[in-house]
């Protein structure tokens, strides 16, 4: 099995991501900027950044659920860890995105909770 190497990232659902970004650039200085619809900001040292991103109340990125928040994994082989998820019975996406940002997938935790697997 393929283990996750570190967190990459948290993302929540916020009810106004802009007043949300204000107050953490304010009161903790993250540098929240404005992706998209997004707001988020990339924290860490370079080859080790997480992401911190308020998305709005009603995004689909989380999946159908109504979950509040979903953490980012990455993996340094996303196939090997979506393969072996797969064996154990897990339930996961059928497809791996790839973009500029790498390879991408989904699975759903034990609580129904989707989780995202990077593979930069």
């Amino acid at each position: 099995m393929s283990n996750v190497a570190r967190i990459g990232g948290v993302f929540f659902r916020s009810n106004n991501p802009a007043a949300t970004a204000e107050w953490y650039r304010t009161h903790l200085g993250v540098p929240v900027e404005q992706w998209d619809t997004t707001h988020g900001a990339t924290l860490g040292e370079p080859g080790h950044e997480a992401v911190w991103a308020a998305f709005a109340a009603d995004t689909d990125y989380f999946g159908p659920s109504k979950q509040q928040f979903m953490i980012n994994l990455v993996t340094p082989d996303i196939v090997a860890t979506l393969e072996s998820m797969r064996a154990a019975g897990v339930e996961v996406a059928d497809q791996i995105q790839e973009s500029e940002f790498g390879k991408f997938a989904w699975a759903v935790d034990c609580d129904g909770r989707r989780v995202e697997l990077w593979q930069p």
